[in-house]
């Protein structure tokens, strides 16, 4: 299976790319730290990994090109990059903060769905996963910036979903509560009581790959996954 991830830099990313690679399957990946994706190409060298920020809709732009023009569309996309806010009440929250969350969470998600689901939706196939988060379905204080953007990623991806051809799917997914870079930024230690991507990829991978088109639509949590309620 040809599967395409945004920000396997670290994280949630880095721990299905990894998974998906030892199992067999094509990864295309993208992140914005270039010490990683320079890691990643010397690992993997039969796989693809470029330096982009996919808030930037040119960059989005120029890699969807090398991809689909090399290897055709994906059978899998996972929107998994995205960035977290620090937690303060909102009115603390600073304008260029605010905005540079709502680029990378989710105008960088519209740039990645617009270069490479289009070749999708000819071939009629494949199947499109964008992260959420439990606050993407709920709320909570001092991360308002943060459940703005999952709750527009939860009402972006249901109406792609409605647009799609029969035999394709658009999904939601909450993975839970995991021990990122990302989640230490907001939490600090506390979130060191949570499992580490690498754990959390050992049953969160093939839960991905189950996906199909009687999902489409679907907001999906992973079974069993710790969360925010």
């Amino acid at each position: 299976m040809k599967i395409l991830i945004t920000g396997v830099s670290r994280g949630l990313g880095r721990a299905l790319t990894e998974f998906y690679i030892a199992a067999g399957h094509t990864v295309f990946g993208c992140g914005r730290s270039g010490a990683e994706i320079f890691e990643l190409r010397m690992a993997y060298p039969d796989h693809h990994f470029a330096v982009v920020d996919i808030a930037l809709e040119n960059k989005v732009a120029l890699w969807a090109a090398d991809v689909l023009g090399s290897h055709g569309a994906p059978d899998l996309l996972i929107n998994n990059a995205g960035g977290m806010c620090r937690s303060a009440p909102l009115w603390a929250q600073s304008d260029e903060a605010f905005t540079r969350l709502l680029d990378g969470n989710v105008r960088g998600v519209a740039n990645v769905i617009r270069h490479f689901v289009p070749p999708m939706v000819e071939r009629k196939s494949g199947v499109i996963v964008a992260f959420s988060s439990g606050w993407g379905r709920t709320v909570a204080a001092g991360v308002a910036p943060y459940c703005a953007t999952k709750w527009a990623i939860e009402g972006l991806t249901r109406a792609m979903a409605a647009e799609l051809p029969e035999g394709m799917a658009a999904v939601t997914l909450d993975p839970g509560i995991i021990d990122t870079e990302m989640l230490r930024s907001c939490w600090g230690e506390g979130a060191g009581e949570y499992p580490p991507p690498a754990e959390w990829a050992k049953a969160a991978a093939p839960f991905i790959l189950k996906i199909s088109p009687k999902d489409n639509g679907q907001p999906l949590t992973l079974p069993g996954a710790k969360d925010v309620r």
